[in-house]
């Protein structure tokens, strides 16, 4: 019944805020034009007066009756179009009609398909239930709710870290690892979770906090495979890629069959294998000739990897020699790109510029085709 009272009266709060302005008669504003007219007349008989007593001329008699009659004839026009504005009874009349429906209507529904005899639920209370009660939600807020008041609880923490990674709250993730590093010690496990979780809130880059974890955890485990794994993906991200094929190797090789690291250090390989694959098709022209490229696809993904380091390095030696190829910058450019090595693409774009000269046609090709693979010219090459 409360509830019942509470809303009738917040509803007819709302509705008489909404009806009243909708039923008043809009004030017309007719006592305003009543007295301009009054003194508009009051300066006719003024007039008069001047004019029988001689203070004015008959001609500017006439001309401020005129002005006065043209000011009454713009307040009688004045007042037409303001009555014709005057909102229609039938208007407001659907109006009020509609906004009375609104709350009737509502009621009508709620009454049939609401709970209102459902008791409140305050958090508190929900929150001291039975655990196998519990929302994951309201499991993550008793937590968040214990550990504010105990901020020193590294188990806690430690516990809350993962739900928060399977939440994809990447960033809450790293901070409560980090307390459960500050407050439980440093471990491999914890240090390469907190990596992950940095990694993570960067989009997947491993950043230079992200690596002093994973670093830190091989110091405790230097056979960590997520550490391994993530330290790997670094190299590839600065275009060591044979490095990190290595890396990815030494964790497959390591691992037991199905294992997950096991899994990714191969999806990693098979990935850097088509990476070295689509490099050999760019230099294969200028850098190595068949017989070469036919051995490449022969080897192992390490050596792979370093055959097209070297390819694309014996390029980029053939260019400084012959830095008039502007075909030749371009394979340059796209193979390092390809490798990830964006430094080194951006550095051979500015050296093809400066061979070919920069308001050449050649080069102006070169930096539309860097364009084109997502590398733009930096400010100061012009």
């Amino acid at each position: 019944m409360l509830f019942w009272m509470i809303a009738a009266v917040l509803t007819l709060g709302a509705s008489l805020a909404v009806l009243l302005p909708l039923a008043a008669q809009p004030v017309s504003g007719i006592s305003d034009a009543d007295h301009d007219l009054e003194v508009y007349r009051d300066q006719l008989d003024e007039l008069e007066r001047d004019l029988a007593r001689g203070l004015i001329q008959q001609a500017e008699a006439e001309q401020a009756r005129a002005e006065i009659g043209r000011r009454i004839l713009r307040l009688s026009a004045s007042r037409q179009e303001q009555d014709k504005k005057q909102r229609p009874f039938s208007l407001r009349l659907v109006s009020v009609t509609a906004v009375l429906a609104v709350p009737l209507i509502s009621w009508g529904v709620y009454a049939r398909l609401g709970s209102p005899d459902i008791p409140s639920q305050p958090l508190q209370e929900r929150l001291a239930r039975n655990l196998v009660d519990n929302t994951v939600d309201e499991l993550i807020a008793r937590a968040e709710t214990h550990l504010a008041a105990n901020p020193s609880d590294g188990r806690g923490w430690e516990v809350l870290a993962p739900i928060y990674m399977r939440m994809q709250r990447f960033d809450d993730a790293a901070q409560a690892y980090g307390k459960a590093i500050e407050f439980s010690g440093s471990d491999a496990q914890r240090q390469s979770a907190l990596g992950e979780a940095l990694a993570s809130a960067s989009g997947g880059q491993i950043t230079g906090q992200a690596r002093a974890a994973f670093e830190a955890a091989l110091k405790h485990d230097p056979a960590n495979p997520k550490a391994q794994f993530f330290l790997a993906m670094a190299l590839a991200q600065e275009g060591r890629m044979a490095e990190a094929i290595a890396g990815w190797t030494q964790i497959r090789d390591a691992a037991v069959e199905g294992s997950p690291w096991r899994n990714a250090a191969e999806r990693a390989l098979a990935q850097a294998e088509q990476v070295a694959g689509q490099v050999v098709g760019q230099v294969n022209e200028r850098g190595p000739g068949q017989a070469e490229v036919e051995a490449a696809a022969a080897l192992s993904g390490e050596d792979r990897a370093e055959m097209i380091s070297g390819m694309v390095e014996r390029l980029d030696e053939r260019l400084r020699e012959n830095p008039a190829d502007g075909e030749g910058w371009k394979q340059l450019v796209r193979s390092y790109l390809v490798l990830g090595d964006e430094h080194r693409a951006r550095d051979a774009l500015s050296r093809g510029v400066e061979a070919l000269g920069a308001d050449s046609e050649p080069a102006r090709s070169l930096i539309a085709f860097a364009a084109s693979n997502g590398l733009e010219m930096m400010e100061q090459v012009q």
